[in-house]
């Protein structure tokens, strides 16, 4: 496995090992035919090696077509420094490689375990693992949770894909003919959508749409917070007006920071974070 570590000043404490500054590494969790898949992971700063930290997973989006796993290094940074481990997540994408998003998913879900099989190495604690995902990305999200088919024939079944919280903007969560990416699908809908797999058990969530967003309309996610709540399942949603698809990104930096305060504030509900002052990083 390659491992590409970044250096920082490494303090010893009591038998640990106490970063001072925030580390990045770069893992390979995945080799599929001749494909690589890695993961960028950021550690917490003072993180202790004796103690264990929840861990958050990203997934980018771009319609399973395009895009990059540094998308939303931002919020990863952010919640890195607020005490997560972080992981940027690579899947394969029908620019790259050909693939549909059911290669996309099947990645998704090989990444999740990785990091659980791994927990020691990451020193995170597998049962407090959030998946994060914006657009396509967000229905990987979603769809680890949610969807219990399209597992890689290599993954060891045995270790849970599914995340224990759910942090997704404008998430593509209907797949069917009035939502998005049907035509991409070569299976029933039904059995990849995550908003016709809600089901009692499903992870506390929280999503962010823009009600202009040209992709996602307001009703579908009304209708996910609804069929959330009827199987007794929290679903926090957060509408921002006038806002379009990707509203969120760092280059909109007023919508980029209220919804990582919104999405901090929601883990620290959680007891997954500290309630110590929020303030969101603006360096790279």
């Amino acid at each position: 496995m390659k491992n590409l570590i970044i250096i920082h000043l490494l303090i010893i404490i009591s038998g640990g090992l106490i970063c001072s500054a925030q580390t990045e590494t770069n893992h390979l969790y995945k080799e599929i035919g001749d494909v690589q898949l890695y993961m960028d992971v950021f550690s917490p700063p003072q993180m202790d090696t004796n103690e264990t930290y929840p861990a958050m997973v990203f997934f980018f989006g771009g319609g399973w077509t395009s895009g990059k796993r540094t998308q939303l290094r931002r919020q990863a940074r952010h919640f890195s420094r607020r005490g997560l481990v972080c992981f940027m997540v690579d899947y394969r994408i029908e620019n790259l490689h050909g693939t549909s998003p059911i290669e996309s998913l099947k990645d998704a879900k090989s990444s999740i375990r990785f990091i659980k099989e791994n927990a020691a190495m990451f020193n995170i604690d597998e049962n407090k693992l959030i998946a994060c995902g914006a657009s396509a990305g967000g229905q990987l999200a979603a769809a680890t949770a949610l969807i219990d088919g399209y597992n890689e024939t290599t993954d060891d079944t045995s270790i849970s894909c599914i995340p224990n919280a759910l942090v997704l903007f404008n998430p593509v969560v209907d797949n069917g003919p009035c939502g998005y990416g049907n035509e991409k699908l070569d299976v029933d809908f039904r059995t990849f959508s995550p908003i016709d797999n809600i089901k009692t058990g499903a992870p506390p969530t929280i999503i962010f749409l823009g009600t202009n967003d040209n992709l996602i309309p307001v009703k579908t996610i009304k209708d996910y917070k609804a069929l959330m709540n009827d199987v007794g399942s929290r679903c926090d949603n957060h509408f921002y007006q006038g806002q379009g698809h990707g509203f969120f990104k760092f280059s909109n930096f007023e919508f980029y920071k209220k919804t990582v305060i919104k999405a901090d504030e929601f883990l620290v509900s959680l007891g997954y974070l500290n309630t110590e002052p929020v303030v969101p990083i603006v360096q790279n």
